[in-house]
C-alpha cells in the first residue's frame, strides 16, 4: 500500500514513517524539506500519484492565532484537493482531544477549521485525536513559567508517549476509515500540575509549581473535562514514569 505522511520528517511523522515501512508498506515522507509543501501546493500532486492513504501530521510553524489559522485552513485545502484529484482512499488527520471544548485558544480553533474542512470532504477520513504527549510537558512547564515558578491549573490530563500515537496511527491508516474522530489516551488520569511536578523532580530541575485554577493553558482555562477523552478511547501502554526512568539522563 502508498502511503504518503505529511510532515514525515517531525516527531510522529519520523516515528509512523518507519513504523509503515517496517510492515512493508510503500511510503513517501513528505515535508516541505522533500519538497512537498501543503501550504504552497508544491509538489504535492507528484507524491499523491497512487497513493492509497494520506495521513497528515502536520503542525503548523507559528502558534499565533492568524497564522496557525491560514496554516489549517490553507494547508488542509490543499491537501483534500490534490487528495481528490488522486484518488485517494482514506485521509487521517491527527488532532488533539478536547478541541472542540477550548475555541478559546486560536490554536484549537484553527485544528476545529482543519477538522471541519476534513468532514465536509469527499475524501473518506479517519480523525485521530490524541491527548498531550509526553514529550510536550516541558513545553508546558516552559509556557507556564514565571520566573522559578511554573504556575498551571490542576484539570485532569491523561497524556500519552509519541511512540503510542505513531502506532496508532500506522494501525488506522491500514484500516477502513470511520468517517469520524477516534480517541487515544495514554493509561493514567493525572493533574496537570501534578505531572509537571513529576518532570520538573525526574530532572532536577529547581523550579517550584504552583496550582492555580485560574491558570491558563495557550490561553484557555482548564476543568477536569477539557483535556481527558470520552468514553472508550483507544489506550496507548505507555506510563508516564516508565517514560521517565527511560528519557531523564542518569545521576
Amino acid at each position: 500500500m502508498k502511503i504518503v505522511v505529511i510532515g514525515g520528517s517531525g516527531l510522529i511523522g519520523k516515528k509512523l514513517v518507519n513504523n509503515l515501512r517496517q510492515h512493508g508498506h510503500e511510503v513517501v515522507a513528505a515535508s516541505p524539506s522533500s519538497g512537498v509543501n501543503a501550504l504552497t501546493g508544491e509538489g504535492l500532486a507528484e507524491a499523491l500519484t497512487g497513493a492509497q492513504v494520506v495521513v497528515d501530521v502536520a503542525n503548523s510553524p507559528s502558534f499565533e492565532d492568524r497564522a496557525v489559522l491560514e496554516f489549517f485552513e490553507t494547508a488542509g485545502r490543499n491537501l483534500l484537493a490534490a487528495e481528490a484529484v488522486a484518488g485517494v482512499g482514506h485521509h487521517v488527520a491527527l488532532s488533539v482531544v478536547g478541541t472542540e471544548r477550548l475555541l478559546a485558544s486560536g490554536y484549537f480553533r484553527a485544528k476545529m477549521a482543519q477538522e471541519n474542512l476534513i468532514k465536509a470532504s469527499k475524501v473518506p477520513y479517519t480523525i485521530l485525536r490524541s491527548t498531550q504527549f509526553f514529550e510536550f510537558v516541558g513545553g508546558i512547564a516552559q509556557s507556564a513559567t514565571e520566573g522559578e515558578t511554573v504556575r498551571l491549573s490542576p484539570a485532569l490530563v491523561q497524556p500519552v508517549v509519541s511512540d503510542d500515537v505513531a502506532a496508532a496511527l500506522a494501525d488506522v491508516a491500514v484500516g477502513s476509515p470511520v468517517n469520524g474522530i477516534v480517541e487515544l489516551a495514554g493509561p493514567e488520569p493525572i493533574r496537570l500540575d501534578e505531572l509537571v511536578r513529576r518532570y520538573l523532580k525526574a530532572k532536577r530541575d529547581a523550579r517550584t509549581v504552583t496550582t492555580d485554577v485560574q491558570a491558563r493553558y495557550f490561553g484557555t482555562e482548564l476543568n477536569d473535562q477539557s483535556l481527558t477523552p470520552g468514553d472508550h478511547p483507544r489506550i496507548g501502554p505507555t506510563r508516564f514514569e516508565d517514560w521517565l526512568n527511560r528519557s531523564m539522563p542518569q545521576w
